[in-house]
């Protein structure tokens, strides 16, 4: 389903900073899950199942998260393999 067929206003508003929020829209609807990001708005993603809302939750720390905190969890899953 295309996102310009929904409501915006049906989606969660997702809290990110608003210079990521662009960069967390692209990432989302390359991942297929439905959002609207429209310029001086919030970002808006329509969550319909856990995959979704997991993948969510990872695009946003990814890009929020700073190249200490990224590298700190990589070392966590590296000796917990």
């Amino acid at each position: 389903m295309n996102s310009s067929e929904l409501d915006p206003k049906s989606g969660e508003v997702v809290e990110v900073a608003w210079s990521k929020r662009w960069q967390v829209y692209q990432r989302l609807q390359e991942l297929g899950i439905t959002c609207w990001c429209q310029v001086d708005h919030p970002l808006r993603v329509k969550i319909t199942n856990t995959t979704e809302a997991v993948q969510l939750a990872s695009v946003v720390r990814r890009l929020s998260a700073s190249p200490r905190e990224l590298a700190l969890s990589l070392e966590r899953a590296w000796h917990r393999s």
